[in-house]
């Protein structure tokens, strides 16, 4: 498979607006409401605040739960796999790891010290539904979005890598374009790439039509209908 291209100017954009807001857009650039491709329930992410995870995926599938039944040496030698795997591929990239233990995960494969090999071998963050644990120590501008915070790190090994993974309803495929934030995540369909920009842009002056009246201090009913006409007439 080739590397997906991507403007630079998309990607500077996507890493200012949020989740939800690229949700939208995508809708915008499809021209009808329906998309699916997202995450479903309450994640949490590590760094709330900072600007929304946007890169193609690495995918691996990890469990800890139970002590691994294979042999010590073919554990090592898929995990080095795995960091070779996380290593390359298309850039920016985002590590997307599914615990195969979920909903009863318990293996923290994401603290410290993966976070920092990690943002080390070029990632710029992680999606799981798995556990996170030592908040406060991640690497600097290394978000990871999760299912959950622990303490332990159990018997966690690496299952399988490069395939398909499932993270809370959301199917997502090595070099799939992720956006994620403290919403949640979503894969960006390949179709749309090219028309994204205008669509977030779109989308953002549309959500002006309402938005200026509204935060305007003499906003009444009368200057809602108007808007709302406007904004209405706009998205058709």
């Amino acid at each position: 498979m080739s590397d997906p291209i991507i403007k630079d100017s998309l990607l500077a954009l996507l890493r200012t607006v949020d989740t939800p807001t690229v949700c939208n857009a995508i809708e915008t650039a499809q021209g009808k409401r329906g998309f699916a491709a997202f995450t479903r329930g309450t994640m949490l992410s590590s760094a709330p605040t900072d600007p929304p995870v946007v890169g193609f995926a690495r995918t691996a599938r990890i469990a800890g739960l139970q002590p691994p039944t294979e042999p010590a040496d073919v554990i090592k030698a898929r995990r080095m796999d795995y960091y070779r795997s996380m290593a390359s591929g298309p850039r920016p990239a985002l590590a997307v790891i599914e615990d195969t233990d979920y909903p009863d995960c318990i293996s923290a494969w994401w603290g410290e010290v993966n976070t920092t090999i990690h943002s080390g071998l070029g990632l710029c963050g992680a999606l799981t539904n798995g556990v996170m644990r030592d908040l406060g120590d991640l690497a600097p501008d290394f978000p990871v979005i999760a299912g959950s915070v622990g303490p332990s790190h159990g018997f966690v090994h690496v299952r399988e890598v490069g395939t398909p993974v499932n993270i809370f309803g959301l199917t997502v495929e090595q070099d799939d374009l992720i956006h994620a934030d403290r919403h949640g995540a979503l894969v960006v369909p390949a179709e749309v790439i090219p028309d994204l920009e205008s669509a977030i842009d779109k989308l953002i002056a549309t959500e002006q039509i309402i938005l200026g009246p509204a935060r305007e201090p003499d906003f009444d009913m009368a200057k809602l209908e108007a808007a709302w006409t406007a904004f209405e007439a706009s998205r058709t």
